[in-house]
């Protein structure tokens, strides 16, 4: 099987080299096992020899871009830096990532990646994964893609993404095995410390809300949760303060942050929770309260469905202080 690993220009090292080495020590444990190696891994680029993470790393290519007529499986890891550039510096290879799937090839995007796989037009109208930083970014620059956010891997018609960061492990994992079989796979996780089982980024997402559209209105009603989050804070005492109805201002509020306004305040809050458990030796009944809340299980159920662990798995997880009980 040809896997391919595209090395963009100027990009990001740290998830250039995961794939590659990956499959060829999937064929190495493939031999431990007494099968045969069944992956040829090759790095493929827009010339011979390409700059990574602003330059700093340059990277051999195995073959140029337009000299691959078909594979198996083509990679496309993420730019370094600014996106629109990383995009402007790739735009001759999209044609290719576009021909070789029309060929059959299978393509996956490694986080950040999805915005080179989505200027192809292949997502238009389909799911995509990327990094949960960028996801009010890749929403605003293609409204056609359904965009998973907080998945660590979406599939769909041979088509792959992954979320941000160490996701792109993930989605290796899943590759190897569904090319491989599951005990390669099981294998490479030990190997390289990595949880296979992970299939959500939620718990590192930081909520920052959507700012840069403009609305001054709307950005007075954000500062105003955002101070006084603590307290009971309801739609009209919000539309009042831009002195609008409260249809008008919840459709002017989502169009502008992409929030309801209620999720917006559920978010702000269980941001700020976080901080408490990343930085407080308060229990979880006091920073329920500190935040908002009064009712402990839809507190927990909240904290959960947005965070993806309970506010116990989470302190454990993430407190910088030394918790007694």
């Amino acid at each position: 099987m040809q896997i391919s690993v595209f090395v963009p220009e100027y990009g990001v090292i740290e998830a250039v080299t995961p794939p590659f080495r990956t499959f060829h020590t999937a064929n190495e444990f493939l031999t431990t096992f007494g099968k045969k190696p069944i992956f040829e891994v090759e790095y493929v680029g827009l010339q011979e020899y390409v700059p990574a993470n602003n330059g700093e790393y340059m990277i051999k290519t195995n073959r140029l871009l337009k000299e691959v007529t078909e594979t198996d499986l083509l990679i496309i890891p993420p730019t370094f830096g600014d996106i629109a550039k990383g995009i402007e510096a790739n735009a001759e290879a999209i044609p290719y990532f576009k021909k070789l799937h029309e060929k059959g090839s299978s393509l996956a995007s490694l986080c950040v990646g999805a915005f080179l796989l989505a200027e192809t037009g292949l997502l238009h109208g389909k799911k995509c994964s990327t990094h949960w930083a960028h996801v009010s970014e890749f929403k605003e620059r293609y409204p056609d893609v359904q965009v998973e956010d907080g998945a660590i891997i979406t599939e769909h018609d041979n088509i792959y993404s992954s979320g941000g960061a160490s996701s792109l492990w993930n989605l290796i994992l899943y590759l190897v095995e569904k090319f491989a079989d599951r005990e390669t796979a099981i294998m490479i996780s030990k190997y390289f410390a990595l949880d296979i089982g992970r299939d959500s980024q939620s718990q590192f997402a930081i909520f920052k809300g959507q700012r840069n559209h403009g609305d001054d209105d709307i950005q007075k009603v954000q500062d105003y949760i955002e101070k006084h989050y603590h307290n009971k804070i309801s739609i009209a005492t919000l539309a009042n303060l831009i002195n609008t109805g409260r249809r008008t201002f919840e459709r002017k509020f989502k169009e502008a942050t992409n929030n309801t306004p209620i999720d917006y305040i559920q978010r702000v809050r269980v941001e700020a929770a976080k901080k408490f458990f990343e930085a407080s030796r308060k229990n979880v009944t006091e920073i329920m309260l500190d935040v908002g809340y009064t009712d402990t299980k839809a507190f927990r159920d909240l904290f959960k469905k947005i965070t993806g662990l309970t506010p116990i798995e989470y302190r454990n997880k993430f407190a910088r202080v030394a918790y007694e009980i």
